[in-house]
This record gives C-alpha cells, sequence and structure tokens, in this order.
C-alpha cells in the first residue's frame, strides 16, 4: 500500500512538473501573463509549443509587414525634403521685366559678344549685382542707361553699340545662367577692358577700386 501511494505520487509529481516547464516555455516564448493561463489550461506541453511557434511566426510576420509599409513612408518624406531644399536654392532666382530682360541681352552681347559663355555670364552678373546694390539703381534698364555728370557707365551706350547688335544664342544661355543664379562674380560691381580702356579710366579703376580678378579680356573689380 505504501508503495503504490509512493509510485502515485511520483507519477502526480512528474505531470506537476511538465505542467509547470510547459507553463515556463509559454510566459518565456509569449512575454505575456495572459497567454501563459491560455496554455496552462490546454494541459498539453505538445501542443503549447507548437502553437507557440506558429503565434512568433505571425507576430515576426506582423512586424515585418509593418516595416514594409514603413519604409515607402520614409522615402516620400525624404522626397519631400529634398523639394523643400530644391525650393529654397530656387529662390536664389532674380525675375525682371521683359523689357530689362531685353536691354541685359544687349549689353550682354555688346560687351563680351567675343568672350565665352563665362565671360558674358560674368558680364550679366555685374549688371545684377549693381540691381541688388544700394550704390546704384534698382532696375536693370536704369543701371545700364545710368548718365551722371557726363559719364556713362557703359561704353556700348556711351557709343550707341548697344542698339546694333544681334543676339547670339550663347548670349541667350549665359543671360539664363546669370537670371537662374549662376554667379561667378565675387561681388564684381565693375569691368574694364585694360587694353580697349582710356588710360584716365583705368587710373581711376586701379586708385579707387580693389581688383578681383580676370577673364578673357576684362578685369573685374570690387
Amino acid at each position: 500500500m505504501e508503495k503504490n501511494s509512493t509510485l502515485k505520487y511520483g507519477i502526480w509529481l512528474t505531470g506537476a512538473s511538465m505542467m509547470f516547464v510547459s507553463a515556463w516555455f509559454c510566459v518565456r516564448l509569449t512575454g505575456t501573463v495572459g497567454e501563459m493561463g491560455r496554455y496552462l489550461d490546454s494541459m498539453d506541453s505538445v501542443v503549447c509549443m507548437e502553437e507557440l511557434l506558429d503565434y512568433e511566426k505571425e507576430e515576426n510576420g506582423r512586424t515585418m509587414e509593418e516595416n514594409d509599409l514603413a519604409e515607402p513612408t520614409l522615402q516620400v518624406r525624404m522626397l519631400e525634403r529634398e523639394d523643400s531644399a530644391a525650393a529654397v536654392s530656387d529662390s536664389t532666382q532674380l525675375s525682371i521685366s521683359s523689357a530689362d530682360y531685353q536691354v541685359l541681352l544687349k549689353i550682354v552681347e555688346a560687351e563680351a559678344g567675343s568672350e565665352d559663355l563665362n565671360g558674358r555670364i560674368l558680364v550679366a552678373n555685374v549688371v545684377l549685382n549693381r540691381v541688388k546694390s544700394e550704390l546704384f539703381p534698382d532696375c536693370v534698364t536704369d543701371v545700364v542707361y545710368q548718365h551722371s555728370n557726363g559719364v556713362y557707365q557703359f561704353s556700348p551706350v556711351k557709343n550707341g553699340t548697344i542698339d546694333t547688335v544681334s543676339i547670339s544664342e550663347e548670349t541667350k544661355q549665359a543671360v539664363e545662367l546669370a537670371l537662374d543664379g549662376t554667379d561667378l562674380s565675387k561681388g564684381a560691381l565693375y569691368f574694364a577692358a585694360r587694353n580697349a580702356a582710356n588710360e584716365k579710366n583705368m587710373r581711376w579703376f586701379d586708385t579707387h577700386l580693389v581688383r578681383l580678378f580676370a577673364h578673357g579680356g576684362h578685369e573685374f573689380f570690387g
């Protein structure tokens, strides 16, 4: 009788141990007390393990799907930031009237028609720098045709060649680039062709201005 009781007690203890181990695996894999209760009720450690593995797979699959959905959203936000950056860059563009545009084309052609593309851009830059400067008039036409104390600012205006030029495609390209924000001028407000300029005028440039650089046939001053 005592032997049978010991055997029954051993069987009961073994069963209880299996239930405890089964419950521990449930809690370990699911991480929730609710899941432990659910699987304790099943009283079957094998079923418990299989269902837990299926549960874990479902959770992993759901996490992957959520990540897949989140990634395109991040990409869209990155594109939106890039668009915003482009918009800031576009804000450097300068808008002028069609009349001013025609005057700018003519003065660039008259002053730099024999220069390369950069030489033409530089002349356009100087005119636009003057428009933005407090030292000069506020529009292209007034800057180009400025005449004070008997002095013309641009020799093609003085000798009339500004009205005889034919605008080339390269000059149009240079002006468009300058208006779009291409600036090679280092802030220059003056330029002169030393070989063609009056010696007295060049002496004034050298005395009163700071020489910045030279390009093609022109020297640029600030």
